[in-house]
């Protein structure tokens, strides 16, 4: 911590050094700063601020872990004409994102069968797991033309969803740009058959209750009461957005786009060159994508709850979809005009504060909603952006990882895990004994220090809190 200066409540100035280009902004709590393990992240944050083009700082979220290149929980915004365009500041799961439903009926009025009966329905209409898809012929070329104009729309045209479900999404749930030429055949037959499918890792559909409400107006003008059920998804561009990603490092590597580079794993072409217009069309395909995946799943659990609880469809109503994993063309105030910018954000979400043109009309006086998922066991938070300028109007994703895949699998090796976690009030349904262990409580940060740091910083307010009792994990 020596070198990082305090220059407002949770909020760190990291100076420049050697090629920085500029300075590196940290939002965190003191208790995060002492840890250790936060000092490769660090670099990493570093390194990103010696990309050409980088305007204002380079940025880490508090739930900042170390990722390809980019941190996870990375945040920078590159100048349209004299910047570049990393894959590595988007991550290979282009559109990885989160929504969340609120459900219009109490928890309390769920029997321990009828949970047991949804999350069974759940997992069964839902594929989860590495490389599951749906059956069947999958994804045309011409489905994958109107999937990437439309975005989620094209899902709702298909009867997945709800016309009104556009007006709660991130961008009304399109990315224009978007270009199926820009985009391999190993990509397209890769996601294919993959709509509609939860995929592995972190990924998850998570059920529960509205445990407390922190900001009553707000949480009413969206709809959310005490002991509501909730639903959380989180997924995103599976193996399309995957091999997207794959196919532009090798193709920017083999042109020498990593030359002068920190980091081989930033490697950046210019967003105005053929190589970066060829990207962003490539990952705003595979974002489109990603928003329909979502909105199949979101489709699924609704049928799911109307079979075991007779709850239809428009009863289960979709308040949010995020992406966290995402480089998008805004316009920003920067040292007090209007500025155009690149902003990547990796493992870190928008925030728009109220008025924001580019939101629906039922968050123009409460600002945008934020999502941010903890652990299957502890806490998820609901909050509302506030716009801050000095992040990029961006927020926290989620409670970051404390230990490594690896390291949690080896700690909870031998030990029966779904009796476990059932003993904690939680019902786990997965695909494989390893993602559970992999993604155990303690593998995560504490949420609700993660917010916490976010609120203090002026990023985003909290709205409520939600406490899982039923999980699909991949």
């Amino acid at each position: 911590m020596s070198n990082l200066k305090e220059i407002k409540p949770s909020t760190y100035l990291l100076p420049k050094t050697g090629g920085m280009r500029v300075p590196g902004l940290v939002i965190a709590t003191t208790q995060m700063l002492e840890n250790p393990e936060i000092e490769k992240p660090l670099d990493q944050v570093r390194n990103v601020a010696y990309l050409p083009g980088i305007v204002g700082y380079s940025i880490a979220m508090p739930d900042i872990h170390w990722g390809y290149g980019f941190p996870i929980g990375g945040v920078a915004a590159m100048d349209i004409n004299q910047g570049v365009i990393s894959p590595g500041g988007v991550g290979y799961d282009i559109n990885c994102g989160v929504r969340l439903a609120i459900v219009n009926e109490q928890y309390k009025n769920l029997s321990q069968d009828n949970c047991e009966k949804l999350i069974a329905e759940i997992f069964r209409s839902i594929p989860a797991g590495v490389g599951h898809g749906q059956h069947g012929k999958g994804l045309s070329d011409s489905d994958y033309k109107e999937l990437i104009a439309k975005g989620a729309k094209w899902s709702i045209e298909q009867g997945f969803g709800l016309e009104h479900d556009l007006e709660h999404m991130e961008s009304y749930g399109c990315i224009d740009g978007g270009d199926l030429s820009a985009v391999s055949s190993h990509a397209r037959d890769r996601g294919r058959k993959q709509l509609g499918s939860v995929g592995s890792g972190n990924h998850f559909v998570e059920i529960g209750y509205v445990g407390d409400l922190v900001d009553r107006e707000i949480a009413s003008a969206w709809g959310v009461e005490l002991d509501q059920i909730y639903v959380l998804i989180h997924s995103g561009s599976r193996g399309f957005g995957h091999q997207v990603c794959q196919d532009t490092l090798d193709d920017f590597v083999s042109k020498g786009y990593a030359k002068s580079l920190p980091d081989r794993q930033l490697v950046a072409a210019p967003i105005q060159s053929e190589d970066g217009k060829r990207y962003f069309a490539a990952m705003a395909a595979a974002a489109n994508y990603a928003f329909n995946n979502r909105q199949q799943i979101l489709h699924a659990v609704r049928k799911a709850f109307h079979s075991i609880l007779g709850i239809k469809d428009q009863d289960v109503r979709l308040i949010y979809d995020v992406c966290h994993n995402i480089a998008k063309f805004e316009e920003h105030e920067f040292e007090g005009k209007k500025t155009k910018v690149c902003v990547h954000r990796k493992g870190a979400t928008r925030a728009f504060g109220p008025k924001h043109p580019e939101l629906a009309p039922i968050f123009q006086s409460t600002g945008q909603p934020v999502l941010v998922p903890g652990d299957m066991q502890r806490c998820s938070y609901l909050m509302a952006g506030l716009g801050n300028s000095l992040t990029w109007s961006s927020s926290c994703h989620g409670a970051g990882r404390a230990r490594s895949r690896v390291k949690s699998r080896h700690a909870w090796e031998g030990k029966d895990l779904k009796r476990h976690m059932r003993d904690q009030g939680i019902i786990v349904a997965a695909s494989s004994y390893r993602t559970i262990a992999e993604e155990m409580p303690d593998a995560y940060k504490d949420v609700s220090e993660v917010v916490q740091a976010v609120e203090a910083a002026d990023l985003a307010k909290i709205v409520a809190k939600f406490i899982p009792r039923m999980v699909l994990k991949g």
